[in-house]
């Protein structure tokens, strides 16, 4: 049936409108904007060929996402229905490490022999585009290593009693399905192959990997950083429904809420100083802004180093080192203009202590900033060690960091100086 003029919702997708190339590829697209635990139940609604039709249509690592949310049952139903290969290597890629390449292959096709000829390759080539979209010929030996690839190029213009030996070219370009994506994505940088084969330790062909999906699912992975940062959830879309999202984000809310309290009782700490001195005050706010924005800068510079593989062995203390550079020269930047203010205020207030306010400002701003630019390059760097993903509501812990210290250090030289 012809397409319909208004694109279809996910659950009318579903259940009413039968599955058409056009229709697929719209459902297709609404359940790769979807979290995995949602596409999983409307997949389950859908008839076994059809969620096989969808499932087969969107970035296999989102089908590695997807197959743990099916129940058992329901997974098994589908394995069974599908081509073996395909379900095989679905089952394949869930072995591997999330942000692997592994995660994003294909069933390899037209795999041939080193003594197949090219008139031979080239009958079966005609056959198998038919049915799936066929780039190159993969050669290889009786263990299924690969040893060569045959552009259709190649096929086209050899004498056909030529062996694909003959013609293919020797010693190919192949990914490591354990390979992290990142790095995977430096070594396809400068080839812009439309399909890059997989193989394992010992270079037997174990899979395909598209050069979109690839660049698909790293755009995906830097899109949720920033979610990530304040404690969102990559599973999390513009479709997830509200209690699923309340689900993912309100946990993250507590802990920041008692982050705040931290913060809070510091102040609280010092109450006795507020009472006497009430201007103090009107500067917290000003100290706590510019060391979290100082310290968010240092974040999101490790953060993005991080993401670019820049971050290599041994440049982790010479990072922190930079930071607290730079956090001193902007403290002191930044504190001189807050310290004019400081006096400005003061001295409208008649109060006789002006001059020691103002110097309290700058050396708070700058020790404050200080701390902040630091926290901002270790606190990702410190969840990578123990093995999480660095941007982990990051910007939740840097926040407690900036309030404290710059709250603290403020409001202790006041207590010292003043007190």
């Amino acid at each position: 049936m012809d397409a319909p003029t208004k694109t279809p919702t996910p659950a009318a997708s579903a259940g009413a409108i039968k599955l058409t190339p056009t229709t697929a590829d719209q459902i297709a697209a609404d359940v790769a904007r979807m979290g995995p635990r949602e596409a999983a139940r409307l997949l389950s609604d859908m008839s076994d060929a059809e969620a096989l039709d969808i499932l087969q249509r969107v970035n296999p690592a989102f089908v590695a996402d997807i197959l743990p949310e099916m129940s058992e049952g329901r997974r098994a139903k589908l394995f069974l229905a599908g081509p073996a290969s395909v379900t095989q290597q679905w089952t394949l890629n869930q072995t591997f490490p999330e942000n692997t390449v592994g995660r994003l292959m294909e069933p390899p096709t037209a795999i041939f022999g080193p003594t197949d000829t090219v008139a031979y390759a080239s009958s079966r080539v005609k056959e198998l585009v038919k049915k799936i979209f066929v780039t190159y010929c993969f050669v290889c030996d009786e263990e299924g290593r690969l040893v060569g690839i045959v552009t259709m190029r190649d096929l086209l213009v050899s004498d056909p009693h030529q062996t694909l030996a003959d013609v293919m070219l020797k010693n190919p370009f192949y990914l490591r399905p354990d390979t992290a994506l990142m790095d995977a994505m430096k070594l396809v940088l400068n080839r812009h192959y439309p399909i890059y084969p997989m193989c394992d330790s010992t270079g037997k062909l174990v899979g395909l990997v598209r050069g979109q999906a690839m660049f698909e699912e790293q755009a995906y992975e830097i899109s949720a950083q920033a979610g990530s940062m304040v404690g969102i959830q990559k599973e999390e879309r513009l479709v997830t429904p509200w209690p699923i999202s309340l689900r993912f984000r309100h946990p993250w809310l507590q802990l920041n809420l008692l982050t705040a309290f931290i913060a809070a009782a510091v102040v609280g700490f010092f109450q006795g100083t507020l009472d006497k001195l009430v201007i103090l005050a009107l500067f917290l706010p000003v100290l706590a802004g510019q060391s979290g924005n100082t310290g968010c800068q240092a974040l999101a510079v490790t953060l993005r180093g991080m993401t670019l593989g820049e971050l290599k062995p041994g440049t982790a203390r010479p990072l922190v080192a930079k930071e607290a550079l730079l956090g001193l020269l902007n403290g002191a930047l930044v504190g001189l203009v807050a310290a004019a203010g400081m006096y400005w205020t003061a001295t409208r207030q008649n109060n006789p202590a002006a001059l020691q306010l103002a110097a309290i400002v700058v050396i708070a701003m700058i020790g404050a900033c200080i701390i902040s630019s630091i926290m901002g390059a270790v606190i990702p760097l410190t969840l990578k060690r123990f093995g999480l993903d660095p941007a982990t509501a990051s910007a939740i812990f840097l926040t407690t960091a900036t309030d404290v210290s710059s709250m603290g250090i403020f409001l202790l030289l006041a207590t010292m100086w003043l007190t």
